[in-house]
């Protein structure tokens, strides 16, 4: 099983990833961490990804198909995978179907999870994440025991940069702006499903999974 998972940013996208990772036994492929982990190896494609990060912008299709295609054509190369924050761009997704071609394959499914954009406001600019361990948390749906402080391994909780009000509104535009094409593109192609992403998580998954046996 090959998936796209897209959406908003803190549409809940993560976690609902994790979970099917879990179910179906597939590969997380998060651009979003593998331009955090490139960056902290002090790779250039890594520092180039972050300048855009940093300003709220979306890292530019050259760059993210550049590391996308390592994971997926590289020395080990995953079979079943789900794709989180990735493609966000018409020209990305051509570039993926090519490298799926490489591979004489295709995505099974591209689910869309939708989100006001005030509830987005509000997941996002609660979130704080470890420094350490890289555990997350919200000033109001998770906090943690000690404000600002790390249930788990104690470490300090910071407010990333692209979770900052001026920073999440950015990112919003330009999500909006950039993806709406691109959900065009995979509606034509009959695998777009639409999820209705302000509901508990449970209802959120179960209705993923229903969506996947439907197709399947």
């Amino acid at each position: 099983m090959k998936l796209l998972l897209t959406g908003p940013p803190g549409a809940g996208k993560g976690s609902q990833s994790r979970r099917l990772m879990d179910e179906y036994n597939l590969t997380q492929i998060s651009t979003g961490e593998m331009f955090r982990e490139a960056y902290k190896r002090g790779e250039a494609l890594g520092e180039r990804a972050m300048r855009y990060i940093r300003q709220g912008e979306l890292v530019d299709d050259e760059t993210t198909n550049e590391i996308v295609r390592r994971r997926l054509l590289g020395e080990d190369p995953v079979d079943d995978f789900i794709l989180d924050g990735y493609p966000r761009t018409v020209a990305q997704a051509e570039a993926l179907d090519e490298m799926l071609e490489e591979r004489d394959t295709h995505l099974t499914a591209v689910i869309k999870i939708y989100v006001d954009r005030e509830v987005i406001l509000e997941r996002m600019v609660g979130r704080r994440v470890c420094q350490k361990c890289a555990a997350t948390y919200h000033t109001k749906y998770r906090p943690p025991k000690r404000e600002d402080v790390c249930d788990e391994c104690g470490g300090e909780l910071h407010q990333r940069e692209d979770d900052k009000p001026e920073s999440v509104k950015n990112r919003l535009r330009l999500y909006e702006a950039k993806t709406r094409p691109l959900l065009d593109y995979y509606k034509g192609r009959g695998i777009l499903v639409n999820i209705n992403g302000m509901q508990s998580f449970e209802k959120v998954y179960t209705d993923i999974t229903r969506a996947l046996r439907d197709l399947s």
